[in-house]
């Protein structure tokens, strides 16, 4: 009791200010676009730091999803407790992620930022998206239902493809809640070797403000700081409409739950900052599971709804898709009537769907939906070549923020939800996390 008592103020004592991850990773950002700024070269030289850091982190991914998963769906008691979750996340992504794909379509319209540009479509060089054509030919639906499953099981945890080891999670979670004793030895492994590789992450996420001012650098040093302040009326409209997504539509949604939006966004306030620098809603996947499950989502829960909302429920990228459509068009001239808007809508509903999990999905997918509506050409796409860029950092954190309201929504409709914990969480300013935590009880290089 006595030790008790003496360790319990060391363990309540704040990190200080200047540990925190959110404001190291926020002054790398700042430290990124100076040196991107005064030294160009320099600053595009240094792509390779925050390639480096998303490729470890993605390192990381298959072990944390599949822990996640079969820890969390092994300690179930009822198989068909499964079916009912996923069920209820993929009705929710269908509807969220289309009234993405319809914001799109209704602010092209409005706001018509490719109106009077007058390109020629005979002078664009269709060559510049060849490869992003091909890729889009490739992620075909049937194509993309047979990726999901793996060569072997152990392959589904090499190749990096999410779908893969959410399948191969699920399956292996199953057998062990239908194992008896026997699976719950192995259950008990398994939160044991999840611990091992959360603290594994935390040492990770310690080279985050690395990975952004790297990621930072090369943008500016690459492109300029007049391109990063004024990259057009495409690039203003959709950073816009992404926000008024996220206020608005999701804030709603938040609000119907019981919980605000504003607040969510200060709580991941770390994992957003890390994907604005990064550009990769990936190398927050680990450090937002985690969150979650802190702020009192069952760990099923988040282990089914957030790897399949990285894939299913992208509401960035779809307000991406149907705004830039109707920008090349705009931009060549071509008149869209109302039935070809719906058929463009109703084609990137199934092309979001089968170019899931492909890298570069944004511009992935819009090739894919181009390439089916024939009246708008593919080679328009190279227009918005140069500036998908920096609108890839919108599409990712719009994506993050979309699947952590989902993983909230759907553990309340599960009564999977410890409300204490969730308010505690987001009413907090600046409690240390447990990734944190371990980041600052990690061994000194």
């Amino acid at each position: 009791m006595h030790l008790a008592s003496e360790a319990a103020p060391a363990a309540a004592t704040p990190p200080r200010w200047y540990s925190r991850l959110y404001l190291q990773v926020l002054l790398a950002i700042g430290a990124g676009i100076m040196v991107g700024l005064i030294w160009p070269e320099t600053g595009a030289a240094l792509q390779p730091l925050g390639d480096g850091f998303v490729k470890l982190v993605k390192m990381i991914i298959a072990p944390v999803i599949f822990l996640t998963i079969v820890t969390g769906i092994g300690g179930m008691h009822r198989t068909g407790d499964i079916g009912r979750v996923a069920g209820k996340a993929l009705g929710y992504f269908l509807v969220v992620s289309t009234l993405a794909l319809v914001v799109g379509l209704v602010v092209a319209n409005i706001v018509q930022p490719g109106a009077g540009m007058n390109i020629d479509a005979a002078t664009l060089d269709p060559s510049a998206v060849h490869d992003y054509a091909d890729k889009a030919h490739a992620a075909t639906v049937p194509a993309f239902l047979l990726s999901i499953i793996p060569t072997t099981f152990l392959s589904a945890l090499t190749d990096g493809a999410i779908l893969q080891v959410l399948l191969v999670a699920i399956l292996f979670g199953i057998a062990l809640s239908l194992s008896g004793e026997e699976g719950r030895a192995i259950h008990r492994l398994a939160e044991q070797l999840s611990e091992v590789v959360f603290r594994l992450v935390a040492i990770l996420m310690r080279a985050a403000p690395v990975g952004a001012l790297g990621a930072m650098a090369f943008t500016v040093g690459k492109y300029g700081l007049d391109a990063l302040l004024g990259l057009g009326k495409l690039v203003a409209t959709f950073y816009v409409t992404s926000a008024l997504f996220v206020v608005i539509i999701l804030g709603l949604i938040a609000r119907f739950t019981g919980f605000s939006i504003f607040r969510l966004l200060r709580y991941l306030r770390a994992e957003l900052l890390l994907v604005l620098g990064t550009s990769s809603s990936e190398a927050a996947l680990p450090a937002l599971m985690q969150k979650l499950e802190q702020a009192g989502c069952a760990k099923p829960v988040v282990g089914i709804v957030v790897p399949t909302g990285y894939s299913f429920n992208l509401d960035g990228t779809n307000i991406y898709m149907t705004l830039a459509a109707l920008f090349i068009a705009q931009a060549t001239g071509v008149d869209l009537s109302l039935g070809d808007q719906i058929a463009l809508l109703l084609v990137a509903m199934i092309s979001s769907k089968g170019a899931a999990g492909v890298t570069g999905a944004g511009f992935i997918t819009l090739a894919a939906t181009l390439s089916i509506i024939p009246s708008v050409p593919v080679a328009g796409m190279a227009l918005i070549l140069g500036v998908d860029r920096f609108m890839s950092e919108c599409r990712a954190l719009t994506n993050c923020i979309g699947n952590a309201v989902a993983a909230i929504v759907i553990a309340n409709w599960e009564n999977a939800l410890d409300r204490q914990r969730l308010d505690a969480a987001l009413a907090s300013k600046g409690s240390p996390s447990r990734l944190a935590v371990a980041a600052s009880e990690a061994p000194e290089d």
